[in-house]
């Protein structure tokens, strides 16, 4: 039941997609905050994804196979991606002159976040994308699954 390896390997991609849009979500949704529960203006948030390795890797999969070995493990060469942290974006709050915002300094500026809106569609496109990717590859398995089972008619 290798297949269902690669379910878990697809599933782990559109996990982590998602969660990258539902983040991209919250900054877009913040953007003209000033004031948080931590205090100050918010900050752009960002996922950190790490590849997961399978038990096998496909080199070794590739030179067992060569060598005629035939792995029995269940789940071997399963991987995938997967979220390891949501981090604060480093770079600088912006600074507007609003002498009359309730928020203002004493020069009369305003922390705005340090959301950017370009960076923020393209974030959201991109991960669009991948999780259309991980869909297709989904829809493909499944296809293989299907005529696999065929044979056995």
């Amino acid at each position: 039941m290798a297949f269902l390896s690669s379910i878990n390997v697809v599933g782990s991609g559109l996990t982590a997609q998602q969660l990258r849009m539902d983040v991209v979500a919250e900054n877009v949704t913040n953007a003209q905050t000033t004031r948080t529960e931590n205090g100050g203006a918010y900050r752009r948030k960002m996922v950190v994804f790490q590849a997961v390795d399978g038990k096998n890797s496909f080199r070794q999969a590739m030179a067992d196979a060569e060598n005629g070995l035939v792995s029995n493990r269940r789940g071997a060469g399963a991987g995938g991606v997967r979220v390891t942290q949501i981090v604060d974006d480093p770079s600088p709050l912006k600074r507007v002159f609003d002498p009359v915002h309730p928020d203002a300094d004493e020069n009369g500026y305003v922390e705005m976040p340090n959301v950017d809106m370009v960076k923020e569609m393209t974030d959201a496109m991109a991960a669009a994308q991948a999780y259309s990717a991980n869909v297709t590859a989904l829809n493909t398995l499944k296809g293989v699954i299907a005529k696999g089972l065929e044979i056995g008619r």
